[in-house]
C-alpha cells in the first residue's frame, strides 16, 4: 500500500501539535441552560449575536479573576509560565487555504474589556475575511513550503518567547463545533484552558421540581495539570455555566456590558 504526504496546507496544524506536546490535559464538562443568551439575542433585534460571542464574553471576564489561569506558557522540563493582565481569546476558524480545507486560528486581545458588539465584530473579520489576503497569516505560504526542520525552527522562533506568547497564542481558547450535530467534545487548544462549545438543542432539566424543557449547551473545559489543579478549574467552568445561566442579570459574572 503507498500513501500521500499529508497536504502542505495543514503543515502549520502539524507545527502546533508538536509544540504542545508537553500539555498535560484533564477534561471537564457540564451542561448550561442557554434560555437567558437566547432570550438576550432575541432582544437585540439590531443585531444577530454568535452564540461563541457570549461564551468569550463571559469566559474572558471569568479567567482575570483567576490570575493562576489566565497566563502565557511555555512547555519543556520546566514549564514557564508569564501573567497576563487581560484575557486574550484564541478561536479556532474553518478555512480554505490553496483550496485544501484547513482549521486557522486567531486571537482576539482584551476580551474582559470588550462588549458584545466589539466581540462580534472580531467574529465577523476573521469569518468574512478570505484568509490569504489577512496580514496576520502573511507567513503561512513560506511555512508551507520550507523544508519541515526549517519551518519547525521558524514556528517555534515565533510562538516560544514568553514576552508575546499570550497575544500570538492566547490565554484560553474557545472553539465550536456546536453549528453541526455535535452534542460535546474535547479540544486542546495549547493555552492553559480551552473550551468546547456543542450545539444548542431542547433537552430535559428540572426547574422548581418539575420537569421542563430549555435549550440546553454542552461545555466542556480542558485545562493544563501542569499549570492548574481540578478544584481551580472546576471554579472556572463552573462560573462560565453561572454567567452564561444568568446572562443579562447583572448579577452574576459574564454579564451584559
Amino acid at each position: 500500500m503507498t500513501g500521500t504526504h499529508v497536504p502542505r496546507q495543514r503543515r502549520h496544524t502539524l507545527y502546533f501539535l508538536e509544540e504542545i506536546r508537553p500539555f498535560s490535559p484533564v477534561f471537564l464538562d457540564t451542561e448550561v441552560d442557554m434560555a437567558r443568551v437566547l432570550d438576550h439575542r432575541a432582544e437585540r433585534t439590531g443585531r444577530r449575536h454568535s452564540v461563541i460571542g457570549y461564551v468569550l464574553h463571559t469566559a474572558a471576564r471569568v479567567l482575570v479573576r483567576h490570575p493562576q489561569a489566565n497566563v502565557a506558557v511555555r512547555g519543556g522540563v520546566l514549564p514557564k509560565v508569564a501573567p497576563s493582565p487581560g484575557a486574550h481569546a484564541k478561536i479556532a476558524l474553518d478555512k480554505t487555504w490553496g483550496g485544501q480545507r484547513v482549521v486557522l486560528s486567531a486571537v482576539l486581545p482584551d476580551l474582559d474589556r470588550a462588549d458584545l458588539d466589539e466581540i462580534q465584530d472580531k467574529l465577523e473579520h476573521y469569518r468574512d475575511s478570505d484568509p490569504e489576503q489577512l496580514p496576520q497569516y502573511a507567513g503561512l505560504p513560506l511555512l508551507h513550503k520550507l523544508p519541515r526542520p526549517i519551518a519547525q525552527s521558524a514556528f517555534r522562533r515565533v510562538v516560544r518567547p514568553l514576552g508575546n506568547r499570550a497575544r500570538r497564542m492566547g490565554t484560553f481558547s474557545v472553539t465550536s463545533l456546536g453549528h453541526r450535530a455535535v452534542d460535546g467534545f474535547h479540544s486542546v487548544g495549547g493555552t492553559p484552558v480551552t473550551l468546547g462549545v456543542g450545539r444548542i438543542t431542547d433537552r430535559p432539566v428540572v426547574r422548581d421540581g418539575a420537569v421542563a424543557i430549555a435549550p440546553t449547551m454542552r461545555l466542556s473545559l480542558a485545562f493544563d495539570h501542569r499549570i492548574l489543579d481540578g478544584a481551580e478549574a472546576a471554579d472556572l467552568l463552573t462560573e462560565v455555566k453561572e454567567g452564561l445561566e444568568s446572562f443579562g442579570a447583572g448579577a452574576r459574572p459574564g454579564g451584559a456590558g
